[in-house]
């Protein structure tokens, strides 16, 4: 599936989907799992209609037993040896936007 032709909207209810597939295949209910998460019972059917917190997600995919998916879905970036050694520890905190890409033109022009 390619999700970068779909709209947002469109990738959150196939999301809410494959979470209602899930509970499915797991042999709940929408209650059981609301229950279970300590979530209202409108939180779990508005996440399977893909209108849900990124909190609710997380809970649920955590009883289900399918938390590791987030792994997948936002990867951690690494940062190689030489890098590291490069920043001396340091981690970014923020981008530049537009004013660090201006800077690196100007130095090439002099």
């Amino acid at each position: 599936m390619d999700f970068y032709t779909m709209t947002n909207k469109g990738v959150a209810a196939e999301m809410g989907g494959r979470v209602k597939s899930l509970r499915l295949r797991r042999n709940l209910t929408q209650q059981q799992v609301a229950d279970a998460t300590v979530l209202s019972l409108n939180a779990i059917k508005a996440l399977e209609a893909g209108k849900a917190k990124l909190t609710t997600l997380i809970a649920v995919l955590r009883e289900l037993g399918a938390l590791e998916g987030l792994a997948v879905l936002v990867p951690e970036i690494t940062i190689s040896p030489l890098q590291l050694a490069k920043k001396q520890g340091h981690k970014r905190q923020r981008a530049t936007g537009k004013r660090g890409q201006g800077r690196t033109e100007e130095k090439a022009s002099w």
